[in-house]
């Protein structure tokens, strides 16, 4: 539930649970965002040319600095090719409250309701919303303040202390946080606040802050500018998901794979200035498990809120912000949401498992659609639906920066003083590359087992799917329906709409033959499912079938890192929800390589490290 803000008779914004407003300043706050927080940490002069910048904020409140920040950085020409903005909150406000804040700022509103868009679902964990282009990141970190920075990773260039009243609201300015924003600084991090409480100031200098009173934003006299310039040498340990050694600056990389891992992860290098060469066996991309007719993105909820609960929701989010930037709705994909039944449970909602715009109980008229009794356990998933993966390939590697190589059958890596050669059978040499992310799926296992005295535990998973074509009155809903297996329909085809079913699951096959004992079992699966539609089905022709291998490891969790040195990283293993997973698991690896804040928490970070 949204955090209530009463709105004053000044037009000011007021949190009842503090007692306080939410900027003092009336008229709106922008002076003070401006002239406290974004002036005061020398903004936007000293982000010029950077690559990227972090902005680091303790209090979102309703989003103002962000804006402000963000409208900065638009109207600078020499702008930091990337722009992280780090926000913890514990009590978010809803949409509307964030857009009724900027009313009176024509310059912000569009900004605003790119914002409000995307202002949803914010249980607490981490968030990562994009806009331009993914070239402003806005991480939002909900829960409170000091175990949130803990929970976060990634080092900060300027630092906004907001917050309620120290009086009022005395956590998120007391020692422990502002331990916690120290441990998120660089020597020369600027930090900026409007309160000049000596308690503050005396706490910031105990974590190794100079500290300097200067002239404040009225009403307020004074406000506080900062630096980390610790006396002392920090004590670092080093944790499994930062990058060892110095960053590398963009150049020529190479990926193995060209499917939807491989796509990925080079989408997001070539977004931050890489030249990638992509090399594959096939002679064309999306030719392996990519080539699924279509499948499902969705979150994954359970009661326990395992990791692999809290990345498909992060996934989910990642990849339906990726689709409606690169792909044609209703062609290419369906932002159409998916009801999950929950056959092996007793009610319709496993204990702790939160009711939001993520995920909540299927209401009766969404099971009525879908053929079912109105008490038939399901969840309905929002954030969810189906895409063509092969069209998602070829948009993705469709950048000025990628180069596709075809016909590329690697057979081993071999280290070199400089990075990795590139093997094919016999010891031809294919290429040589200081950066290589392999992302071959299935195929990943024997590549790495040439390069690495012990290679990470990767399985084949067989899959096979059915389709046809879909008869004009199919009793089937208008959005995917999965739990037990998974229905698809309609989806676009080259011969009109189809309706799509599966998987089977093969564990260790890599075969990709067509098998009648598949097929019967994923038609056995979809009369369990949705009885209406298998019925219905069974009077038509037989389906059509399709196979392919997938790639996991025994725990379930992805692959996305670094695998050894020099410059040898993976990006693999995404079992049946590579649709979920790869597009946030190639932005994390991303992250990782160039030191930037990770769009997950560092605990999941380490889960899904390669080495773990």
């Amino acid at each position: 539930m949204s955090e209530p803000v009463e709105w004053l008779a000044d037009g000011a914004p007021y949190n009842p649970r503090y007692g306080d407003r939410y900027r003092s300043e009336a008229g709106g706050g922008l002076d003070q965002a401006r002239g406290v927080f974004l002036h005061g940490c020398g903004l936007p002069g000293a982000w010029a040319q950077h690559p990227h910048w972090t902005i680091l904020e303790t209090g979102f409140g309703l989003g103002l600095n962000f804006l402000v920040a963000w409208h900065a950085w638009r109207g600078d020409p020499a702008r930091p090719g990337r722009l992280h903005f780090v926000s913890v909150e514990a009590h978010p406000a809803s949409a509307e409250d964030l857009l009724r804040s900027v009313a009176a700022h024509a310059e912000l509103q569009p900004l605003a309701a790119e914002l409000a868009a995307q202002y949803w679902g914010l249980r607490p964990g981490v968030h990562r919303l994009r806009f331009e282009q993914g070239r402003v990141l806005l991480t939002l970190a909900i829960g409170e303040a000091a175990p949130m920075l803990r929970e976060l990773a990634g080092e900060a260039d300027a630092v906004f202390l907001d917050g309620f009243s120290p009086a009022l609201n005395p956590g998120i300015w007391d020692l422990a946080t502002l331990k916690a924003v120290a441990r998120h600084c660089r020597r020369g991090t600027r930090l900026a606040t409007w309160t000049v409480a000596r308690a503050v100031r005396d706490a910031l200098a105990q974590c190794g802050f100079q500290c300097e009173r200067v002239p404040g934003v009225p009403p307020k006299r004074e406000r506080l500018q900062a630096v980390y310039a610790p006396t002392w040498t920090p004590r670092h340990r080093p944790q499994p998901w930062e990058h060892a050694g110095p960053l590398p600056a963009p150049g020529r990389c190479t990926v193995l794979g060209a499917g939807l891992a491989g796509a990925c992860v080079a989408r997001a290098l070539a977004e931050r200035g890489w030249q990638v060469e992509v090399l594959d066996a096939a002679p064309a991309p999306a030719a392996g498990a990519s080539a699924l007719p279509a499948g499902l993105f969705a979150p994954h909820d359970t009661a326990e809120d395992t990791p692999l609960s809290q990345l498909t929701r992060a996934g989910a989010r990642c990849t339906a912000t990726l689709l409606q930037r690169l792909l044609a709705p209703g062609v290419d994909f369906a932002l159409s949401g998916v009801l999950e039944r929950r056959l092996r449970s007793a009610g319709a909602r496993p204990a702790g498992t939160p009711d939001d715009r993520f995920s909540r109980p299927a209401p009766a008229d969404l099971l009525r659609l879908a053929g079912l009794d109105a008490d038939a356990p399901a969840r309905w998933h929002a954030l969810a639906g189906w895409v063509r993966p092969a069209r998602l390939v070829q948009a993705l590697l469709r950048h000025p920066a990628i180069a596709f190589r075809g016909g590329c059958a690697v057979a081993r890596l071999q280290p070199t003083d400089r990075g990795w050669q590139l093997q094919g059978a016999g010891g031809a040499v294919l290429g040589d590359t200081a950066l290589l992310v392999v992302a071959g799926g299935s195929g990943s296992a024997a590549l790495l087992r040439t390069a690495l005295d012990a290679p990470p535990d990767l399985r084949a998973v067989r899959g096979q799917v059915s389709f046809g074509p879909c008869p004009p009155d199919l009793p089937a809903p208008p959005w995917p329906v999965n739990g037990h297996g998974h229905f698809i329909a309609p989806v676009p085809g080259d011969d009109g709409p189809r309706w799509i079913t599966g998987s089977s699951f093969g564990r260790g096959d890599e075969r990709t033959d067509v098998r009648d004992a598949d097929l019967a079992y994923n038609l056995d699966r979809l009369a369990v499912l949705l009885p209406a539609t298998a019925r219905a089905l069974a009077q038509h022709p037989p389906p059509q079938a399709w196979a392919g291998v997938r790639c996991a490891a025994p725990d379930r969790l992805p692959l996305a890192g670094p695998l050894a040195p020099p410059g040898l990283w993976g990006l693999t293993a995404l079992g049946a929800r590579g649709l979920t997973l790869a597009p946030l698991m190639a932005e994390l690896l991303a992250a990782r390589l160039h030191g930037e804040p990770l769009p997950v928490p560092a605990r999941l970070a380490a889960a899904v490290d390669p080495r773990r």
